[in-house]
């Protein structure tokens, strides 16, 4: 008899253990800024489901331009406007290794999908420089882990699409071509 009432006492305990063991969750809501140090975005993330979250952000993008057209080489800030659906596959990981979840740390899968519009600002007027709206949509592996309590880091790896709306800025026929993202970003999680 005391031995089935210490096997009871044992995994009752096991189940109270168990039962109030939290799940790892993309969190609520998330709002914030980031920067690579040329270029800043600000962003939101919102949970979709357990794993999944839809980022959207709004920020200025830097861009080089120069050459046979051109007297010297510029610089010019691009507004860039992306919606990112992500996919946190590891967060029950991390939190059975006893690793932060929180602000959504963690590996993510997603679809990068941006639109840079053909407005632009730059700080050496140039008349030759034409400026051109594209959409991208590019599948992309990262990381996001914290640095303290509320700042963040984040890389991000990825090949995809891009697509050139170049006959609106008065060029022949619009382009297209083979896209990269790769990124470095820190960040201020409010």
């Amino acid at each position: 008899m005391k031995k089935v009432i210490f096997i009871s006492i044992f995994f009752g305990f096991v189940f109270l253990a168990n039962s109030q063991r939290k799940n790892a969750n993309v969190e609520k809501s998330i709002f914030g800024v980031q920067t690579n140090f040329t270029e800043i975005w600000g962003y939101t993330e919102l949970k979709v489901t357990d794993e999944i979250a839809m980022r959207i952000e709004v920020g200025l993008e830097s861009f080089f331009f120069g050459g046979k057209f051109y007297d010297q080489v510029d610089f010019a800030f691009i507004p860039v406007v992306t919606l990112e659906p992500r996919w946190y596959y590891n967060l029950q990981k991390r939190m059975k290794d006893s690793k932060h979840t929180e602000g959504n740390s963690g590996n993510f899968l997603s679809i990068y999908t941006s639109y840079h519009s053909d407005l632009w600002i730059t700080f050496n007027e140039d008349d030759n420089f034409k400026s051109v709206s594209d959409v991208s949509i590019i599948p992309t592996w990262g990381i996001r882990r914290p640095l303290g309590k509320h700042f963040i880091y984040e890389l991000g790896l990825g090949v995809g699409y891009r697509y050139y709306f170049s006959k609106q800025a008065g060029f022949e026929k619009d382009g297209e071509e083979i896209s990269f993202n790769v990124n470095l970003r820190v960040g201020y999680d409010f």
